[in-house]
């Protein structure tokens, strides 16, 4: 299973060292010295390492600064601009948050209002720049979009494979005119 977690952004002084657009809730653990991250090159991009190692890493203010083994200077550092990191993980493994969770885990849980009754499946989880989002299909095969906060998701339960949703009419269920105006 691979995660995005991070993309190379521009060079940091002359010794190669680059700025990380950071897409992991784990910094220290992914950046971590000796890690080897898949690298993907933006489409349309000259040929560039497919992987890339971690020499050192570390925050100057809020920005995690990069130095990767392949990467010798400046030059080489703006010709990995944009690329994409991913790590490996095992299907097993988890946050050491216990109250974060991969992309993975979620798909495919069974969704439940605080009722306990059946509202869908999570389909796919979209990640905003304000919140991320739980793809629902409901049994109706329509697909919703609820935000993952606690105020709406107070509860997921991995063990059980179900994530309960405060529903209300809008949100997965819909409206009660729209089902009344419904042909079908």
């Amino acid at each position: 299973m691979e995660v995005v977690v991070g993309r190379v952004g521009k060079p940091h002084g002359i010794r190669g060292e680059v700025t990380l657009d950071v897409r992991t809730d784990e910094p220290e653990r992914r950046f971590a010295v000796g890690t080897t991250l898949r690298a993907e090159a933006p489409a349309g991009a000259d040929r560039r390492p497919s992987a890339l190692t971690v020499a050192q890493a570390r925050w100057h203010q809020s920005t995690l600064l990069v130095h990767f083994e392949e990467i010798e200077d400046r030059n080489a550092a703006e010709a990995v601009r944009g690329t994409v990191l991913y790590a490996t993980l095992g299907r097993d493994e988890v946050p050491e948050d216990p109250e974060e969770f991969y992309d993975h885990q979620l798909i495919g849980l069974a969704v439940v209002d605080l009722d306990g009754a059946p509202l869908g499946e999570v389909k796919a989880v979209v990640h905003g720049s304000a919140q991320d989002l739980l793809t629902v299909r409901t049994p109706d095969g329509r697909d919703t979009l609820v935000p993952f906060v606690a105020a709406l998701v107070p509860e997921v339960d991995l063990a059980a494979g179900r994530i309960v949703v405060a529903d209300r009419p809008g949100l997965v269920t819909p409206f009660p005119e729209d089902v009344a105006e419904d042909p079908a």
